[in-house]
């Protein structure tokens, strides 16, 4: 029984809550930044540079089978090794989209944490101690004497 408890404890934590939270909105716009660089930037990239698809720069690294494809899937599909960069020139490019909104959103949070205690109320002044205030009205009486 103590290790479910132990269990529910740090399940219920709030960081622990935050963090699934994070990962799941993560996902998704990871996905988001997919199909930005797949279908927005990398086609105007590949049209800048001459109209190629990013996707499907490979070199071959053995012997092709006659009759298949010159294409990345079907080259996959008969077993043949290749050399994708096309590939990770696509998933850097993402991966470089995913860092920079992820730095504006930290340096973001960062200057909103920067401004907040300007907001705040001022403390409120410490209460002075019943035993000093009555030291002070003796002093004070002791001062009309």
């Amino acid at each position: 029984m103590g290790m479910i408890q132990e269990f529910k404890d740090f399940a219920v934590k709030g960081n622990v809550i935050d963090l699934a939270v994070g990962v799941i909105i993560g996902g998704a716009f990871g996905k988001i930044v997919d199909s930005v660089v797949a279908d927005l930037i990398m086609p105007v990239v590949g049209a800048a540079v001459g109209k190629l698809d990013f996707s499907s720069l490979f070199v071959t690294l053995g012997s092709v089978p006659s009759g298949t494809a010159m294409t990345l899937d079907a080259l996959k599909k008969a077993g043949v090794p290749v050399f994708a960069y096309g590939s990770f020139i696509t998933v850097a490019v993402n991966f470089g989209i995913l860092a920079f909104v992820i730095f504006l959103m930290v340096k973001q949070i960062n200057r909103l944490k920067r401004e907040a205690p300007a907001t705040e109320a001022a403390p409120a002044p410490a209460i002075t101690p019943e035993d000093v205030l009555l030291l002070r009205e003796i002093r004070d009486s002791l001062k009309k004497d």
